[in-house]
């Protein structure tokens, strides 16, 4: 769920700021500095505003996200080869036509690698999340830690980081194949 929110503000902000390079700038600062700030910090500030459980949580993810996720849309679009761009606005294409026809498509590796870095480090904060009480993987963790049970504190550990391994490997994999077609295509 975060990641789709994620992707829903970072997509339109990712076009405009690759669209507008003087808006890149302050769009990137803003999405820099949520990323920047521990996650237990920002747990601290959301809960007087959200309270405990999943909102502040979702809300932080999205937060993490964005600075991963704008930066690789713009660039994936930025990237795009002038020429081919020249090419769709001489067969009359519109901005939208060609965004999502063109320019979408030749940038989706560069967005699905930032969706992948997105996804695996959604997973490790959303681990941390249950510290809030948003629950997850990470309450195993944090109730063998307070029980003094190594095994559950290991089981849960092993979990998260194989869930973050399966998604990595999953979006690795599609990144490949969104190359290898676009390449075939060239």
């Amino acid at each position: 769920m975060a990641l789709v929110l994620s992707l829903a503000v970072a997509f339109p902000l990712g076009v405009y700021s690759a669209r507008r390079p003087r808006v890149y700038g302050p769009v990137m600062v803003i999405a820099g500095v949520f990323y920047t700030i521990p996650a237990l910090a920002l747990f601290a500030f959301l809960i007087p505003f959200m309270g405990l459980g999943t909102r502040p949580a979702v809300t932080a993810l999205v937060l993490y996200s964005l600075v991963i996720l704008i930066r690789n849309i713009a660039t994936g679009i930025r990237e795009v080869p002038s020429d081919i761009i020249e090419a769709a606005d001489g067969m009359g294409y519109g901005p939208w036509r060609r965004l999502f026809r063109i320019e979408l498509p030749l940038a989706s590796p560069v967005i699905v690698a930032g969706i992948r870095i997105t996804a695996v480090t959604q997973i490790s904060v959303a681990t941390i999340a249950a510290y809030i009480s948003a629950g997850g993987l990470g309450d195993i963790i944090f109730q063998g830690i307070t029980q003094d049970f190594g095994e559950k504190v290991t089981a849960g550990a092993i979990l998260t980081s194989l869930l973050a391994v399966v998604v990595d490997i999953g979006l690795r994999y599609i990144e490949r194949h969104l190359r290898a077609a676009i390449a075939e295509q060239a």
